[in-house]
């Protein structure tokens, strides 16, 4: 069994932003902050800045086996008894743009976590290319401790403030395929939404299975966001999965944005596109409030 313990101060209680020293004071200073190297330079007009007002930021850690894993958290101040939002990464990492969305979630009324679930494998936001990010820290990650990672969140949230009984999971890129993962992995997850991850692929034995293989099986609403002209999800792989989620009377939904193509919610990125991305988050919302994470 994972044993899970936080690695400072209770986010109920004061910011985590303040504290001693040492490496708590490295997860304060690095996690959520700066963007990744691989993604520079960033299209700084486009970034969007949530500010901390009214909010409790910073960063924590659960303990899993062992191991570390630390958490950039946002939210409501002076509240107890939130929903709670997995925020789960791109390959990059829990930079900045990854924190600025927990704060989003986090102004909404959430507790919005945003684990570092490549802790074990390495920095991703210190490795400066992206063809070295895949072979040397993503393709290293195993789903299954990806899995049991977010179980230990779940269970951090459930004791210090989360209504885990309204628990709801979002992700872009790589965090859009663990979404539909952990979805059918924890069916206390009330909605996911996924943010162009990948639906199909070659299994592997770190990454066994993908979404068009728990499709059938789901039992958990997901939301996929997707661009029309992203060349690395094809809209033929977003028909087989409509086609397996079908057949196991699954009610997830596709919004494909027929001018986007990958990452347009990536607003430090060239392809960001603010319309869609925009309707996206809003969409998000909506999917959470009607399937009770809200």
């Amino acid at each position: 069994m994972s044993d899970m313990i936080t690695d400072c101060e209770s986010l109920l209680g004061q910011s985590s932003l303040s504290g001693p020293d040492g490496r708590r004071g490295f997860l304060k200073v690095a996690l959520g902050t700066g963007f990744a190297v691989a993604v520079l330079p960033v299209a700084a007009q486009n970034v969007i800045k949530t500010d901390s007002a009214g909010l409790v930021t910073g960063s924590m850690s659960v303990m899993v086996d062992g191991q570390a894993v630390p958490v950039y958290a946002a939210q409501p101040e002076g509240k107890t008894g939130l929903p709670v939002v997995l925020v789960i990464s791109e390959i990059f990492g829990v930079h900045e743009h990854i924190a600025d969305m927990a704060r989003r979630f986090a102004k909404q009324g959430y507790l919005a976590l945003a684990p570092d679930l490549f802790v074990r494998q390495g920095d991703p936001t210190k490795v400066g290319s992206i063809p070295e990010l895949m072979k040397g820290i993503i393709a290293k990650t195993p789903d299954a401790q990806v899995m049991a990672d977010l179980d230990a969140v779940v269970a951090w949230a459930k004791q210090n403030g989360g209504d885990t009984s309204r628990l709801g999971i979002t992700g872009f890129c790589w965090g859009g395929r663990i979404t539909w993962l952990y979805a059918a992995h924890n069916p206390a997850v009330k909605a996911g939404v996924a943010w162009y991850g990948r639906l199909v692929g070659e299994p592997n034995p770190l990454q066994p299975s993908n979404p068009i293989d728990i499709a059938a099986t789901l039992k958990v609403p997901v939301l996929g966001l997707y661009g029309g002209k992203d060349t690395g999800i094809s809209q033929e792989s977003i028909a087989k999965m409509k086609e397996a989620l079908a057949k196991g009377g699954n009610k997830s939904e596709f919004v494909v944005y027929p001018d986007a193509g990958h990452a347009f919610n990536a607003d430090y990125r060239p392809s960001y596109v603010a319309a869609d991305a925009k309707d996206g988050y809003a969409r998000c919302l909506a999917w959470f409030k009607q399937h009770g994470v809200a």
